[in-house]
């Protein structure tokens, strides 16, 4: 194996601070006791971190954004588990076009794909449902699931599959006991990212929330016009932490080796 030299080294340490500088900065302001968006210099303090949770708007926001997260990623693998096996397994005319279409939300803009979506929701009438902004989010994060699934399922052995139908068990039984649980880190990985998009999605969602609906994306950037204060920092310190949570518990479990990039 070719080994990196110092240049590549330097470069790639130049290349990983600069993306997590920016990071590292807002959380350490948020522990800062001062009313601007300093860096704490005497003393650490968890001020903002208490004014967040008794910030109402943002308490209802974060539900908002977690139910909807949660909601959003769920139907995607219902959508792109039973589409990956069909663009995988099964030669059909319009299949490309099929799996281009399933892709296709991760080239368009999602400020595009926002105004789109308010243009359609007011010619049926259904701005500011939650229903509709559930359903505006699964579009632009089954992307994510189905390339996952398809990643799982290229590399998979199906000679256990092959053995289970002769055995007498059901093609049912087959999918349930055999092919899931095969492709169970493709599966988990493409609803954690989709989650985490989901989650984080803002440029999109100004166009398609309403008073009732409003995720903790669209709330800090309403938030932000009126006023920067560290409260902005803390919030941002708090989704960086669920994100980074979520990825060392994909990593610990199944591995983010073997769900990214496919190795075994």
């Amino acid at each position: 194996m070719q080994k990196n030299g110092p240049i590549a080294l330097l470069f790639h340490a130049l290349v990983v601070g600069f993306v997590l500088a920016p990071l590292v900065v807002i959380c350490l302001v948020a522990f800062t006791p001062e009313n601007t968006l300093t860096m704490p210099t005497t003393e650490f303090s968890l001020r903002w971190f208490r004014a967040v949770f008794e910030h109402p708007d943002f308490v209802t926001a974060f539900g908002n954004s977690l139910w909807l997260a949660t909601i959003a990623a769920s139907l995607s693998v219902a959508i792109a588990v039973p589409a990956g096996l069909a663009i995988d397994r099964y030669r059909f005319p319009g299949r490309d076009a099929l799996n281009g279409l399933f892709l296709s939300p991760l080239i368009i803009p999602h400020l595009v794909l926002g105004v789109a979506f308010l243009r359609l929701f007011a010619l049926i009438g259904a701005t500011g449902s939650f229903l509709w902004l559930t359903l505006s989010h699964v579009i632009i994060v089954t992307p994510y699931v189905l390339r996952l699934v398809l990643a799982a399922l290229s590399g998979l052995d199906r000679s256990a599959e092959q053995a289970a139908l002769t055995l007498g068990a059901s093609r049912f039984t087959v999918f349930r006991r055999v092919t899931v649980p095969m492709i169970l880190p493709g599966i988990s990985g493409g609803w954690l990212i989709a989650f985490i998009n989901s989650f984080d999605e803002l440029t999109m969602s100004i166009f398609v929330t309403s008073p009732a609906t409003v995720t903790l994306p669209v709330r800090m950037y309403m938030y932000a016009t009126e006023s920067i204060d560290p409260m902005m920092a803390a919030v941002s310190a708090l989704m960086i932490a669920l994100t980074a949570v979520a990825m060392v518990v994909l990593d610990r479990v199944f591995g983010l080796d073997k769900i990214l990039v496919g190795e075994k």
